[in-house]
């Protein structure tokens, strides 16, 4: 069998240069013969770079390829998210949740729902459970300055701008990883007589042979669509959104606007508006449904949003983009020795900012199993597939949780998603069962799911479920299990200890930018 000595990525941005660090970075220090990895990128192909929400995740994965944290921060302008808040999605009025990212406190012991449920709501969820969500409302930082570097006190990702993660990447991959960057176009696919891959023909001229071939390529999927024919899946008869309107909004006072300490979701009559903050400006955008706005009228919305969040800033001048997508994913991702990653695996819409976390999920996956020969890849590829598919259906059903629970009557757009017939069964079946008990552990029972059942918690009753039935299910795990009353005690305690210990986000920002520039 052939022996895997060359990865050949196709495709730079933010998903070809975390995959390319990924496998460098797991073959150094490995035994002789490790494979090369290859990248090949076209300067004629821009990547979309309209700015980017991370997931925990990414503290991990930095710290695998050797990036410090204070020159991720000085070289992407990125600043610390802490979770999502989401605005206008119960009623449609000045209602708000927020889904941080660090668990309630004893969550691993304790369901804090069924204490919450039945002690009168007198607080938001998040605020009754995890100190995390004073944090965020206060606009503060997730450690304090004297912090190690990816160290935290409460759990956080970040926003970052793409443009400048992929050249930090490439930087990393190429000066200190020892990966081979090719610049060309892909003119042809070479394959061998069995069906696989065999090189890849540039418009220089230059042969490409390779062992496994990682499709980077965005929506195109170059190789797993265009040579293979893999088809998406749809999933727009389940989440409609299918454009986004995008523009970046300036600080009124760079270096004293506070950065928000999540991402601001905003609901409106038609899809939802998301709001990042980085170091120097604010990434805006405005994901709908073409079948309920059209473009004109979405890219108004948007103007509208940032003259009332901006209103120093001149709506009018700045500069909008609209993008196209078809929500879905591919029914197989590794097919024969190639294998789609980023874009090229699928896409939904960014709500909870799924995309980069799937992008590490995969070049994770693919580095720890890396097939030392083709009769593994087979094996592998296999593996491969059942998990990201078993990802991509549980994201799709998590993301839906958010529209179907809503009380929103306002439009049709909304109307549409709270009918069931647009539901994932599965998602059915748990809002059916969440009737008598609130989600836990055997709701997402994988230990690497990308939703726990934490998550599901603070959207469902952040929205305002309202069970049919008293909660029957055990409240604790085990006779051992702390007491609810005071675990919530402990959590108001903490939230008022750290709200006044942390810096605000932009403090924090500005200090470890400072060590990296």
């Amino acid at each position: 069998m052939r022996p895997t000595r060359k990865v050949v990525v196709v495709g730079g941005g933010s998903a070809g240069w975390i995959t390319a660090n990924v496998l460098a970075a797991a073959s150094r220090g490995g035994p002789d013969g490790s494979p090369q990895v290859v990248l090949i990128e076209s300067a004629d192909i821009p990547t979309i770079g309209v700015g980017e929400g991370t997931w925990p995740s990414m503290r991990g994965t930095l710290q695998r390829i050797g990036l410090t944290e204070s020159e991720f921060l000085a070289a992407c302008d990125a600043s610390f998210k802490q979770g999502t808040r989401f605005v206008g999605w119960r009623d449609g009025t000045s209602d708000a949740y927020t889904h941080p990212f660090s668990w309630p406190l004893e969550y691993a012991r304790l369901n804090p729902a069924l204490r919450w449920l039945t002690c009168g709501r007198a607080q938001p969820f998040a605020e009754s459970v995890t100190p995390q969500a004073d944090v965020i409302a206060r606009g503060l930082a997730p450690k304090q300055a004297s912090a190690p570097e990816y160290a935290f006190t409460v759990n956080y990702g970040y926003h970052l701008n793409a443009a400048k993660f992929a050249e930090l990447l490439r930087q990393q991959a190429v000066d200190r990883l020892g990966v081979t960057r090719i610049e060309g176009t892909v003119a042809q696919v070479e394959a061998h007589p069995d069906g696989d891959i065999a090189a890849l023909v540039l418009n220089t001229g230059r042969r490409i042979d390779g062992d496994l071939f990682v499709d980077c390529t965005g929506h195109r999927a170059l190789l797993l669509e265009g040579h293979f024919k893999r088809p998406l899946v749809s999933v727009a008869d389940v989440l409609f959104n299918d454009r986004a309107v995008v523009v970046q909004v300036p600080y009124a006072n760079p270096a004293g606007d506070p950065i928000a300490s999540a991402t601001w979701s905003t609901a409106q009559t038609a899809g939802w508006i998301w709001d990042i903050g980085l170091q120097t400006r604010r990434g805006l955008g405005y994901v709908y449904s073409s079948a309920h706005e059209d473009d004109d009228a979405a890219q108004e919305t948007l103007r509208g949003y940032v003259q009332r969040t901006s209103p120093a800033a001149d709506a009018e001048a700045l500069a909008y983009r609209t993008l196209k997508f078809a929500p879905g994913y591919r029914a197989e991702f590794w097919v024969r020795n190639c294998v789609a990653v980023g874009l090229s695996a699928g896409f939904i819409e960014p709500l909870e900012a799924s995309a980069l976390a799937l992008v590490e999920q995969s070049a994770d996956l693919i580095a720890r199993q890396l097939p030392q020969d083709r009769q593994i890849m087979d094996v592998v590829a296999k593996r491969f597939n059942a998990k990201m598919r078993y990802h991509w259906e549980r994201i799709v059903e998590f993301l839906k949780l958010h529209y179907a629970v809503s009380q929103r009557d306002d439009s049709a757009y909304w109307r549409d998603n709270r009918e069931a017939g647009t539901w994932p069964e599965s998602l059915r079946d748990k809002l059916a069962l969440w009737q008598q008990q609130p989600p836990w552990h055997d709701d997402a029972p994988l230990v690497d799911e990308l939703f726990p059942s934490a998550s599901y918690q603070y959207v469902l009753y952040g929205l305002g479920f309202q069970p049919r039935y008293a909660a029957s299910a055990p409240q604790s795990a085990g006779k051992d299990a702390p007491d609810p009353a005071a675990v919530f005690a402990r959590t108001r305690d903490q939230a008022r200890q750290l709200t006044s210990l942390l810096p605000t986000n932009r403090e924090l920002v500005a200090a470890m930018a400072q060590r990296g520039g």
